[in-house]
């Protein structure tokens, strides 16, 4: 196979290819602009990219109420690691930077019943009787923490987010905008210790790191440790012993399930663990990603675990939680190297009274996973983000399963096989702990800053959501919004003509969907949007709580752009190249811009396919670049005109390829000038279109051999004298080469020397060479050979009788 038609065969392919994958996968709109376009948003990606403030997306795609998410108590701490919550809906808080247990009540009051003297609190378990148990890092030790007989919790009144500054301060800054500021620092204003807890050391396992706490039915403490894989088992009676070691590192997480077997998970290898009552281990499940961050169980067995940071070969590393804490708890110098682990810088506003203070699976590589391992043990991933890392999961009213993310602070509800809801997002940027709260709902807990919220049963009352900005890509007529969903829902429109909507962007106007013809469907209303022509446009749902819960499934904005004449970039003439026309894609009719493919409506960025071409000197080659703003369908004409012509001659028109070859035999020898003329009338009604036209740099063409005349040679003193003349009719003699008797091709210079003109004349000697068997030869053949500025060869001999 010869390789320019090996080059060919690539080509096809590789255009075909590119056709079906990327038309498959949206990218590609293979129906070019033609009039109206519609802007539609349905997809999760797109909604994504809006703003959500009480409005949930889901991951098939729509908009729903959130539930509700108010915000109970603003810690003065930077992290919250864990929280638990007693029969009465009091929220205990385990925090670092500063180290402290809050004790929060349902209506928000907040006090401090311990503050210990290490960096974190880093693991929490409500316990019978009200005592509470809180492990510490590094160093790790479990306190237990009590209420003292017959105290009364000491109230304060400056610990409460409903707290105001006194009467006095209000009168005297009443006018004044830092009063919110005012009140708005009340929030992480230290609150009150209360002195009615006590505490005291109550299991000193002897390693640096503890991570979870579990209770079971009998009162028994179970703590997981970090340096060797531990799990210690204490009984009521302070009685502690090794309940399980594992060939891990770090054991992270614990839970318990509905037959009491203990299950874990462990940092370095990823591995979830089902521990009998007596101690013996079952590998249930090697996870992918080599950290478990979070269990829950659900009522029908099945076990949910949370998995980040990507396995890497050559052995585990430390947590991110126990980097942190080597290199909090020791003295270590600057130049020590860190230990391994992930780091999570605090937000710029807090106090970091410790360092940096990385999260366990914070800022890992790869994202997170979901698996759910069934109760016969198989496992199944559930859900994926490469961009969020899961620190807790715990389950709603409504049995969804809740994970609480980072580093962007949202809450999704997993609600099957990759089907999830984005719930919301938290003004923090990590949710790291869930825990119930009265009436069905859950407190969750955040870090950076350190505050706790209350995620209610019930939807919010309303939301709303802001589309992204879309760019039409210029001036265009906006006509009618496209709504598809149910419930109570108004729709608003708004544009402008610079991408950030706060600069002087018409008002948001509200779209009257109530004249909609709803035969069509149930589901789709429709209304004019009447909002300014303009280059940029936004679109915004107001959700409204009703006896039916409202739902967005699809909002699409219709627009007419401003049409605007194609515009040619480049016209190039090559004589002696042919261009191969390009294959016609399926559904491609007159016009379609075959060698652009579109990546999106009005995207602006367009896939250039490559023109194969090939070395044809009885071919003239015009190649040409244009772009259409509106991105139209254009179709293209070609005319020449020669030197001293004032009449453009067609051609070829109705092209829809960006390049055309025509034989050059078309053209007598002379100058001529290409002129290609863009149209976009395919995209628009008769009289509408609009065309632009380039015309490309003058070029020659000359096709005719260079003519030999009076060529005669003859035999002088042995030497042969030959001489001619070379005429050309159209371009100059380029050179001249010989030949006697069959020999090599020799150069031969004019008269003058300078080979300029489009008449040379020639006139040189030359020693004929003797015979093979030596003898002088009486006859000599000489041919000679003339070139033109253009490669076109003239020949002619004469033959030399000897004497």
């Amino acid at each position: 196979m010869k390789l320019q038609s090996a080059r060919k065969i690539f080509f096809f392919l590789f255009a075909g290819f590119l056709f079906t994958n990327l038309s498959g996968s949206g990218l590609v709109s293979t129906a070019f602009a033609e009039g109206t376009r519609t802007w539609e948003q349905s997809k999760f990606d797109e909604l994504t990219k809006g703003t959500a403030a009480g409005v949930a997306i889901r991951s098939a795609g729509g908009l729903e109420l959130a539930p509700t998410f108010k915000s109970l108590y603003a810690t003065p701490s930077t992290y919250i690691w864990a929280i638990a919550a007693d029969d009465a809906g009091n929220v205990y808080v385990a925090a670092g930077a500063p180290a402290r247990v809050y004790r929060i009540t349902p209506d928000g009051k907040a006090a401090i019943i311990f503050e210990p003297k290490e960096l974190q609190v880093q693991a929490l378990r409500t316990g019978s009787g009200g005592a509470i148990y809180a492990a510490t890092a590094p160093d790790g030790k479990v306190y237990k923490v009590e209420h003292k007989p017959g105290s009364k919790g000491q109230p304060a009144k400056a610990d409460s987010p409903q707290d105001t500054a006194s009467d006095k301060d209000k009168d005297k800054d009443k006018d004044k905008d830092k009063d919110k500021d005012k009140d708005k620092d009340k929030d992480t204003a230290k609150p009150a210790a209360d002195p009615s807890w006590s505490s005291s050391v109550y299991f000193e396992p002897g390693t640096k790191y503890i991570w979870d706490l579990a209770l079971d039915k009998s009162g028994n403490l179970y703590v997981a440790t970090g340096d060797h894989g531990e799990i210690y088992r204490v009984t009521p009676k302070g009685e502690h012993s090794v309940f399980f070691k594992s060939d891990e590192t770090h054991i992270r997480v614990l839970a318990f399930d509905a037959q009491e077997n203990l299950i874990a998970g462990s940092d370095g290898s990823g591995l979830i663990y089902r521990i009998s009552p007596g101690g013996e281990g079952f590998v249930l499940y090697s996870a992918p990603k080599k950290e478990i961050t979070a269990l829950a169980l659900d009522h029908a067995g099945n076990i949910y675990a949370a998995g980040v940071g990507e396995k890497r070969s050559g052995g585990t590393s430390a947590s991110g939680m126990a980097a942190a804490l080597l290199s909090l708890g020791t003295n270590a110098p600057a130049t020590t190297t860190p230990a391994p682990g992930i780091t999570i810088t605090p937000a710029p506003t807090t106090p970091q009274t410790a360092g940096l203070l990385p999260f366990p699976g914070g800022g890992a590589s790869g994202g997170s996973d979901v698996y759910r391992i069934a109760p016969d043990g198989s496992p199944t991933r559930v859900w994926t983000s490469h961009e969020d890392i899961v620190y807790a999961l715990a389950f709603d009213s409504q049995e969804r399963l809740l994970a609480g993310t980072g580093n962007r602070g949202h809450i999704f509800a997993i609600t099957g096989l990759d089907e999830f809801s984005d719930l919301l997002k938290a003004p923090a940027s990590q949710v790291t702990a869930f825990a119930k709260a009265p009436g069905g709902g859950l407190y969750a807990a955040t870090s950076n800053l350190g505050k706790v919220f209350v995620l209610g049963p019930q939807p919010q009352g309303e939301g709303t959501y802001e589309s992204d900005v879309f760019d039409a890509k210029i001036f265009s007529r906006w006509g009618r919004a496209e709504f598809r969903g149910e419930g109570s829902v108004d729709l608003y429109a708004r544009s402008g003509n610079v991408d950030n909507p706060d600069r002087n962007w018409s008002p948001w106007k509200k779209i009257d969907l109530s004249k909609s013809d709803l035969t069509t469907s149930y589901l789709t209303r429709t209304g004019e949007m009447g909002i300014p022509a303009a280059r940029y446009a936004q679109w915004k749902a107001v959700l409204h709580a009703g006896t039916a819960g409202p739902d967005v499934d699809s909002v699409a904005l219709n627009y007419l752009p401003k049409n605007a004449a194609p515009e040619i970039d480049d016209v190039t003439v090559q004589v002696g190249v042919k261009y191969q026309p390009l294959p016609k894609m399926s559904g491609q009719g007159l016009g379609s811009d075959s060698s652009a493919s579109s990546f999106g409506a009005s995207s602006g960025t367009h896939f250039e396919a490559l023109t194969p071409s090939s070395r044809d000197r009885d071919s003239i080659g015009v190649k040409w670049s244009a772009h259409d703003e509106n991105d139209d369908q254009l179709v293209y004409s070609v005319y020449y005109r020669g030197d001293g012509e004032t009449r453009w001659l067609l051609l070829k028109d109705n092209l829809a390829d960006k390049a055309y070859s025509f034989d050059a035999s078309l053209l007598p020898d002379g100058g001529y000038t290409v002129k290609v003329v863009a149209s976009d009338a395919p995209s628009h009604s008769p009289g509408e279109a609009l065309t632009a036209s380039k015309e490309s740099r003058r070029f020659e063409v000359d096709t005719t051999p260079p003519r030999i005349e009076n060529l005669a040679a003859s035999i002088e003193s042995g030497q042969l004298h030959v001489t001619f003349h070379a005429v050309d009719g159209f371009s100059s003699v380029k050179r001249a080469e010989y030949s006697v008797d069959a020999g090599e091709w020799k150069y031969v210079e004019p008269v003058g020397q300078l080979s300029d003109a489009k008449t040379e004349s020639y006139d040189f000697k030359v020693t004929a060479e003797t015979a093979k068997d030596g003898a002088a030869s009486s006859e000599h053949v000489v041919v000679v050979r003339v070139y033109d500025r253009y490669e076109n060869m003239g020949a002619a001999k004469t033959l030399i009788h000897g004497k």
